[in-house]
């Protein structure tokens, strides 16, 4: 589940780098890296990093 999670992850970012290098999507880009730095702080304070 934690790859999954850091899939998830990986894919919104590049997302929000391309929406702020080519200036598509708007503040929805940013919300969703709010999201993702969400789950980041909330993996990392519940220790469900991945194991490796």
């Amino acid at each position: 589940m934690a790859n999954l999670l850091w899939a998830i992850i990986v894919v919104v970012f590049v997302v929000w780098l391309l929406g702020f290098v080519l200036h598509f999507g708007g503040s929805l880009i940013h919300l969703l890296l709010l999201v993702v730095v969400a789950l980041v702080i909330y993996n990392l304070l519940t220790g469900r990093g991945a194991r490796v």
